[in-house]
This record gives C-alpha cells, sequence and structure tokens, in this order.
C-alpha cells in the first residue's frame, strides 16, 4: 500500500532525514520556479517555496486520482549579508562563496509546509553557522571533490565541511535542509506518525 506522505523534494540528503525519523514516503520532484521575487526577504522566499512545493505535490497527486496525500515541502537558502549564496555552477563560484563565507558567520534559513487538502501550515527555522578562516588551499581542495555543486552556498555541514564550522546556534538537520523536529510536528498535526510510534517499523 502506498504511502500516504509524499515527500516534494529531489534533496537525497532531506530524504534521509526524514527517513532517519522513521517516517514511510514516496518522492516527487516538484518544478517550481525558485526566483525571488522583488522585495522578498530570503525566509519569506524560502517558506514561499516550500509552501509551492508542497502544493506542486498534492495537485499532480490530484491529477493521477491518487487518495489524496499529506504533502511535504522544504526550502533552505544560505545568507550573508542579506545575500543568498545559491547552488554554485561551477569550482570558480564555489570558491567565491567560501571565500565570503571564510572567518565568518551567516544564517541558514530552512521553511517546511505541510498540505493536507485545503489546510497548510508551515514553520521556519534560522540557524546561525560560524566558519573558521579557510585557506585558499582548503577551498580549493574542497572545490575538487564533488560536494559543493548541488548545495546552498557551497558546502554540505554534514559532509567534508562539517571541519570548516567552528560554531552552530540552531537546528542542524534545518542546516542539512530539514528541520527535523518542526517536521515532526507539522506530520503529526496532519495525522502522520513515524512508524516507531505505530510498531510498524522493520526491525
Amino acid at each position: 500500500m502506498k504511502s500516504r506522505l509524499c515527500l516534494a523534494s529531489q534533496s537525497p540528503r532531506r530524504a534521509a532525514l526524514l527517513r532517519q525519523a522513521g517516517f514511510d514516503f514516496w518522492v516527487y520532484e516538484p518544478r517550481v520556479d525558485e526566483s525571488r521575487v522583488a522585495g522578498e526577504s530570503p525566509a519569506e522566499l524560502t517558506e514561499r517555496l516550500s509552501v509551492d512545493k508542497a502544493e506542486a505535490a498534492l495537485q499532480a497527486a490530484a491529477s493521477d486520482e491518487a487518495e489524496a496525500p499529506v504533502c511535504l515541502g522544504a526550502d533552505t537558502v544560505v545568507v550573508l549579508d542579506n545575500a543568498i549564496l545559491g547552488k554554485p555552477a561551477d569550482a570558480a563560484e564555489a570558491g567565491s562563496m567560501l571565500q565570503r563565507l571564510s572567518g565568518r558567520s551567516h544564517e541558514v534559513v530552512t521553511a517546511v509546509t505541510v498540505v493536507r487538502g485545503a489546510r497548510r501550515e508551515s514553520r521556519r527555522v534560522t540557524s546561525k553557522v560560524t566558519f573558521c578562516c579557510l585557506p585558499d588551499d582548503v577551498i580549493r581542495d574542497y572545490c575538487a571533490s564533488a560536494e559543493p555543486y548541488d548545495k546552498a552556498g557551497a558546502y554540505a555541514i554534514q559532509g567534508y565541511a562539517g571541519s570548516f564550522v567552528e560554531s552552530l546556534s540552531g537546528s542542524y538537520s534545518a542546516v542539512m535542509g530539514l528541520p527535523v523536529y518542526e517536521t515532526t510536528a507539522l506530520l503529526s498535526l496532519a495525522g502522520i506518525r513515524p512508524c516507531w510510534q505505530e510498531g510498524m517499523c522493520d526491525e
């Protein structure tokens, strides 16, 4: 039987976090315009996109004449000096981002939205991450790996770049892309509980 929960995200990190928390789900890859609207703050952008992704998944399920699922959308932005650092296109852009982050604190804003029928609930989490000073050769070697290129801000805190982080205030899982505490709370409101609470997890 197909799970009622749909994760509206292409991110393998979000899928891993949701699975680790004990949820059974299927994945829909939403195609939404992620352009920033004039005057929109980074926090407003990430919340709007989390809503758009969840609602795109809900509409797709309806068009398939499937039972209406509970859809989960999320979006993450890295913010430095009110500028959004997106996913780098190449090594030069990745290196430039990391040079800007070196020795400084930045914010990671993640929003999560759960849609069930006409009901929509969102939560937004802002975490503060401080990087150590990164020598040029460390930045060069990191950019030579595959890690920076599908990551906002050109780094993965759960990967090699974990060694760059001097301190973190907020949610580690939100920096990865999915605030697990807030997500679990929203899913509970929508009637979705992890398998370990239902006694249905595989041993």
